[in-house]
């Protein structure tokens, strides 16, 4: 049964607002450290996350065409205090949407075709759940994410196709990796991506 408008602008909150406090407390210092990202050290992964928060909420404003806003910014001497103000404009922008048909464009995503507004928001909440991971591995702190939020974005990244598209560079998913028997649907999401989830810096 699809996710409807609101449950899913629920769920993003909840996860947005579990990468705020994980990024809380970061200082210029973190950002060498290594993240699950290929290539990328944590300022790289949290210059990334501040940008796209920045373009989807232009992308649910009618703003997504313009390259500018998926520019990626890096992150400065205050790392938390940029991360903040980058989630609380995106759940501002989330919150004011009020058509789930509402045409986005993500050129990223879909360069060719507008996705619907509640495509876009669920599309941003998977992209965060797997990052605030990323996130939390890279500081080692724990991730504890809403269990109901885990199961309802499960289904969504089951969907996401697994070819060989996932090997290209920069790539924001790697070929998924096996089940494990009785593992959590966090840890299954973080495999379907190709996440270990017992990565450690």
């Amino acid at each position: 049964m699809p996710i409807n408008l609101e449950t899913l602008r629920d769920h993003d909150a909840s996860v947005v607002r579990l990468s705020v406090d994980l990024v809380d407390g970061v200082t210029a210092a973190d950002l060498a450290r290594p993240t699950p990202c290929a290539g990328w050290d944590l300022g790289d992964l949290l210059a990334h996350l501040a940008t796209q928060h920045r373009g989807f909420a232009a992308a649910v404003e009618g703003r997504g065409d313009d390259p500018a806003v998926w520019t990626v910014t890096p992150i400065g001497n205050d790392p938390a205090a940029e991360y903040r103000q980058a989630a609380d404009l995106v759940l501002k922008a989330f919150s004011a949407v009020d058509d789930p048909d509402r045409p986005c464009s993500l050129p990223e995503i879909s360069p060719d075709d507008s996705l619907p507004a509640v495509v876009t928001i669920g599309i941003h909440a998977v992209d965060y759940l797997i990052h605030s991971w990323d996130v939390a591995a890279s500081l080692g702190r724990p991730f504890r994410p809403d269990e109901n939020v885990t199961a309802a974005l499960l289904p969504l990244v089951r969907s996401i196709p697994d070819d060989e598209r996932r090997t290209e560079p920069g790539r924001a998913f790697a070929p998924g990796l096996p089940p494990v028997e009785g593992e959590s649907p966090g840890d299954r999401i973080l495999r379907l991506v190709g996440r270990s989830p017992g990565w450690r810096p």
